[in-house]
């Protein structure tokens, strides 16, 4: 790696986390299916809950709740049950240099966050429930540093925060046929750190590397309805409401340019702007297959010409069309995955009047053969078919192959009340086109209180999304209080 200092880090991480881990198990013949493939985090599944815990028992169910068609299991006796959080957060950046004049200085305190996130659940009837959340959030940073410092746009975006999370109803219209209506969120696909097929909700990615993708995804509001045949389920969705990714803003220290952006047009969520999506779901033993199709905005804009003279571009985000697949295979201590995914519809400034197709492809695997360890890779490809090599120019800045990897180790101590993670994302096979490395320790103090820290190194890459964010290494914490 490039950085010494990262790869000081990173080495003497891995070091500690082997020297710490026993012998590897291996896997018994004939053993029960969940002893086989207990510990394994699985946390996108589409199936019903009875045949989720027959078949992938020990998996962690956390996103099926909110994921899988079948009606949530709201641990209460009443009716209603309200539930939340309040958290405090604080990053600090270390690795600025002295800005010039008229730029912001980064250096030392960035975050200082205190969210209150709420949960309302109803359960109407046995076969009816309903829900209803939201968060509100306040970055004291901005006035402790000083608002002046910051563009207006950071201000709007980052300071605070008012948002309406997952709200539906969900209930059974017949025996076999689920039916869940309002904001949610619906993840497709295998893997836990890299999107493939995972394209119908938009992310959270202002300040990249602090958190899991499960953390960072957006709900929107969609209908969606669940059919299930024995161990198959059939889903159709259609979505509401247009929404796009959190992308970091002008003037904040993640936007790669130093000049504003041009304007955005954004579709607004009237009825012909409607997206849909459909996905075909089946688990067996000890492996599960599904078969996704969407049409859907692209959650990246691109830029197009509107006028030549005088010159003036705007951001545009494409329609785009996906039919892809996505396969788990559990050997043992093995958990093997993979994607791929067919995209058409892409546009670039560069080749007015042309429309692109993509092809991404991803394979990954998991370890769990070391006691209270879990050791994953895995890697993608997206590649643009007949590529224009005009495309290489800005401001398109494209690559016929994109190639992202990622390394995830992660051990539980006392009793699953410590976990240490190292995670590294890499773009291109040594990092040339970006990457991150985050090193992070979660405790429990309590079954209320938890408290967290790391830190983070950035890596400037040829990548827009990476370029210029080399020096925004940063030590994060957080304390969160459950209730």
């Amino acid at each position: 790696m490039p950085n010494n200092r990262v790869a000081a880090v990173v080495f003497v991480f891995f070091m500690a986390f082997t020297l710490l881990l026993p012998g590897p198990t291996l896997a018994v013949e004939n053993e029960p299916l969940d002893e086989i493939i207990s510990g394994f985090d699985d946390e996108k599944p589409e199936v019903s809950e009875d045949a989720m815990q027959d078949v992938l028992e020990g998996f962690d169910d956390e996103t099926v709740r909110t994921d899988t068609g079948k009606l949530e299991d709201i641990k209460t006796s009443s009716v209603f049950s309200l539930d939340g959080y309040f958290k405090v957060g604080a990053s600090c950046n270390f690795a600025h240099h002295k800005p010039g004049a008229g730029e912001t200085d980064w250096r030392g305190l960035s975050r200082l966050r205190s969210e209150l996130n709420l949960e309302l659940n109803a359960r109407v009837s046995s076969s009816w429930q309903a829900r209803i959340s939201g968060k509100g959030a306040y970055d004291f940073a901005y006035e402790i540093r000083g608002r002046d410092e910051f563009t207006d746009n950071v201000l709007d975006n980052y300071e605070k925060e008012l948002e309406l999370g997952e709200t539906y109803i969900q209930g059974s219209l017949t025996k076999n046929l689920d039916i869940k209506l309002g904001r949610q969120i619906v993840v497709w696909g295998k893997s836990d750190n890299i999107r493939v097929t995972d394209v119908l909700n938009p992310l959270d990615i202002r300040e990249p590397g602090l958190t899991d993708i499960e953390d960072l995804r957006l709900p929107v509001t969609m209908t969606r309805l669940d059919y299930y045949i024995g161990d198959w389920s059939l889903t159709g969705i259609a979505i509401h409401e247009i929404r796009f990714n959190k992308n970091p803003e002008y003037g904040s220290d993640f936007y790669p340019s130093s000049t504003p952006p041009p304007h955005e047009d954004k579709p607004d969520s009237r009825c012909k702007n409607t997206e849909y999506a459909a996905a075909i779901n089946g688990i067996f033993s000890g492996w599960d297959i599904s078969f996704y199709w969407a049409d859907y905005y692209s959650d990246m804009p691109h830029t197009r010409l509107v006028s030549a003279a005088p010159p003036r571009t705007e951001w545009k985000h494409a329609r785009l069309k996906m039919f892809g697949a996505a396969f788990n295979q559990a050997l043992g201590n093995w958990l093997l995955k993979t994607e791929a995914a067919h995209i058409d519809g892409f546009e670039f400034f560069n080749s007015p009047g042309r429309e692109y197709s993509r092809i991404d492809v991803l394979a990954g695997m998991e370890y769990s053969g070391f006691k209270d360890t879990t050791l994953s890779v895995e890697a993608a490809d997206r590649h643009i078919n007949d590529f224009d090599e005009a495309l290489k120019l800005a401001p398109d800045n494209a690559r016929e192959d994109e190639f992202q990897w990622v390394f995830r180790l992660t051990r539980d101590f006392l009793n699953e009340t410590l976990v240490l993670t190292l995670l590294a994302s890499t773009y291109g096979a040594t990092g040339q086109d970006g990457a991150f490395q985050r090193f992070s320790a979660e405790y429990d103090i309590t079954d209320s209180v938890q408290i967290s820290g790391g830190v983070v190194f950035y890596q400037s890459g040829d990548l827009a999304m990476y370029r210029n964010i080399g020096d925004n290494d940063r030590l994060f914490c957080e304390i969160k209080y459950s209730f």
